[in-house]
């Protein structure tokens, strides 16, 4: 019954959605209030089966520390649930807090001081000494990116009293990611000449683990026109304008230098796109470089099929004839795309 009394002061709605996954009074289900991963290490592994946070996430110092400890001390199949308050929560909760005026100084300091200083390694440590991690400013995107990285799948999400609660599975070991990039200019591992891994080098257009959801929008957002995810909320608001003029793209030029890529090739794709194609795409692809001009914007493919053809159709006059084929494929695509006005979204 310890359980059942912790979670008297939550909405009725939170009880009911842990009651779906979970018995909250089962001698296998830990319902804590806790910010550190010590009283998490401290469970019995042999005994947990399901852990219930009630704390938001935005208050533990070290995150990833804390549910990879959760990971480590729930078996496989095992329920993991707890709760964030995402940045448009947190603007609503200061909008109702505060008159209007005031409300709009506030989140000005608090996007520096709780959004920026902890992303900048100068400021950091101040960042840390002065709040100690608590109440940090979290994008829905990093919030649940962080729970995959850590080795949970998300089966529901729901917001309740102006917080997202999350319920995961796990199923597998983290990834302990120890340099999470947080900065502009981000290296994203990618599927290059021979099937080698490389890192392509852009400018941040997404939230901070934001990588790690690309299964989990695949899943409940599927495709769009040109191979997109429908309704994307891991892109910020400054990246969606850079995607438009491929300003995001620009440092794949260090990537042309280094010899990764070539001018005109198939996009670099990571481990979960290079999935999505045939059998036969697929070796086709690892044949030759990849490119910084796909031939996507001389096709202009809407659906997955249509890339998949567009792509398979440039590797084939490639291999024929690969300085013929880049040749007209670069200018075809330099026409498209500042005389056309071609686009990918």
């Amino acid at each position: 019954m310890i359980n059942s009394e912790l979670l008297k002061g939550f909405a009725p709605e939170v009880s009911k959605m842990i009651n779906k996954y979970v018995d909250v009074n089962s001698s296998q289900t830990k319902v804590m209030m806790t910010t550190t991963a010590f009283n998490v290490l401290n469970l019995d592994q042999l005994t947990v089966n399901s852990v219930i946070n009630l704390k938001k996430i935005n208050d533990i110092r070290f995150i990833n520390k804390f549910q990879e400890a959760i990971n480590e001390k729930i078996p496989n199949g095992g329920i993991y649930i707890g709760c964030v308050e995402t940045h448009e929560q947190r603007s609503i909760r200061i909008k109702r807090k505060f008159p209007l005026v005031i409300a709009q100084v506030y989140q000005i300091v608090d996007f520096i001081l709780k959004r920026v200083w902890p992303k900048l390694p100068v400021f950091k440590k101040l960042y840390f000494f002065i709040t100690d991690g608590r109440n940090r400013a979290m994008s829905k995107a990093e919030a649940l990116g962080r729970l995959c990285s850590c080795g949970f799948s998300i089966l529901e999400i729901k917001e309740i009293n102006n917080k997202l609660y999350f319920v995961t599975k796990k199923e597998k070991a983290p990834v302990y990611d120890l340099n999470p990039s947080y900065g502009p200019l981000i290296s994203m591992r990618r599927i290059g000449k021979d099937g080698k891994i490389i890192n392509v080098y852009k400018f941040r257009s997404m939230y901070p683990y934001a990588e790690y959801l690309q299964e989990y929008i695949y899943e409940t957002n599927k495709l769009t026109e040109g191979g997109k995810f429908a309704d994307d909320f891991r892109i910020t608001r400054w990246g969606r304008f850079m995607r438009k003029f491929w300003l995001d793209e620009l440092p794949m030029i260090i990537n042309l230098i280094k010899g990764d890529i070539k001018i005109v090739g198939v996009r670099p794709l990571s481990k979960h796109y290079y999935s999505l194609y045939t059998k036969e795409l697929q070796e086709k692809r690892i044949d030759s470089k990849p490119g910084l001009l796909p031939p996507f914007y001389v096709d202009m493919p809407k659906t997955l099929e249509e890339i998949i053809d567009s792509e398979l159709k440039y590797l084939n006059e490639y291999k024929k004839s690969p300085i013929k084929t880049d040749f007209q494929y670069f200018w075809a695509i330099l026409n498209n795309i500042f005389i056309k006005k071609a686009r990918s979204n």
